[in-house]
């Protein structure tokens, strides 16, 4: 193991690298590398990280964080697209015998095969400082891929964050909120500035667990269904609940039996949907594909 003296997570010990190599930011990927210990130590200790634990790392950058992943989990599989980074990563993490570095586009990964590969199936960690440009499309593809993942730490847009924990009612809560609490139980653990990074991002920034449900909070019949009709309500805002469901193609429900299941469940017929809960949208959801059923 490395000598925790001469870790890169500092702006001295950063900009040397980026210098030796003459590493040029990208913007294309997002880039933005951490630069404070104090941070990294708060997402090391939200992950909850052993030795027994495999993690997977999204975008390493120069393995400042890896690092400090590979001192106290077991295994750290880590994911870059930037080819220039990867004979970085090669010196940085040399001292580290648990580390695999992949040069590869996480979305184009089969992140389940990973996880079948270095953990023989059973749950991984994901623990990274996400590209802000693609966090809901990783995070997603993470719970709509079925991939074996217990926790996800990650480092995202303070604005993204606030939506996924956001709850019925509020000016952040959306289709984000809503399929991530269908999947995970999401808590910000940390507020993070923008001088903690190197180049420092324009907007704040903020440290979000993700912990995995070990069964789904609601009962859904059809989870293709229930995620139509959230999107639907929350693409189309300002209109009522009854009306944005009524234009979402193929439900082929009227409007008036949209508006009977919703008194049936004790709702109004002009609600919207930013003010129903996850277990109401699951609640409509199954009615809808109810009578859908019955229609056959």
């Amino acid at each position: 193991m490395a000598d925790l003296t001469t870790m890169l997570i500092n702006p001295k010990n950063t900009i040397e690298i980026i210098k030796k190599y003459e590493f040029i930011f990208q913007k294309k990927f997002g880039q933005n590398f951490l630069i404070d210990s104090h941070v990294v130590d708060k997402i090391i200790r939200s992950a909850a990280l052993t030795k027994e634990d495999c993690v997977l790392e999204i975008g390493p950058g120069i393995g400042s964080m890896t690092q400090y992943l590979a001192e106290v989990a077991g295994k750290v599989i880590a994911v870059e697209i930037d080819k220039n980074l990867i004979p970085i990563l090669s010196e940085t993490l040399k001292a580290y015998d648990n580390v695999t570095i992949i040069h590869e586009d996480i979305l184009k990964v089969d992140m389940h095969k990973l996880a079948c590969e270095y953990n023989s199936g059973k749950p991984i960690k994901v623990v990274a400082n996400l590209p802000y440009y693609i966090t809901t499309p990783i995070i997603m593809s993470l719970f709509e891929g079925q991939v074996p993942v217990s926790s996800i730490t990650v480092m995202v847009q303070k604005e993204v964050a606030d939506r996924m924990q956001a709850g019925p009612g509020t000016k952040d809560y959306g289709a984000l909120s809503l399929a991530v609490q269908y999947y995970a139980e999401p808590e910000i653990v940390a507020n993070v500035p923008p001088n903690c990074f190197m180049p420092r991002p324009k907007v704040g920034s903020a440290v979000i667990r993700l912990t995995r449900h070990v069964t789904c909070p609601v009962k859904v019949e059809n989870e293709e269904l229930l995620f139509r009709i959230i999107r639907a309500s929350f693409n189309q805002r300002r209109k009522t609940l009854v009306n944005a469901v009524e234009n979402t193609a193929g439900i082929g429900i009227s409007k008036e039996e949209i508006k009977d299941i919703l008194i049936d469940l004790g709702m109004s017929v002009t609600i919207r949907g930013e003010a129903l809960t996850l277990e109401q949208f699951a609640e409509l959801s199954n009615r809808i594909s109810l009578r859908c059923k019955n229609m056959i």
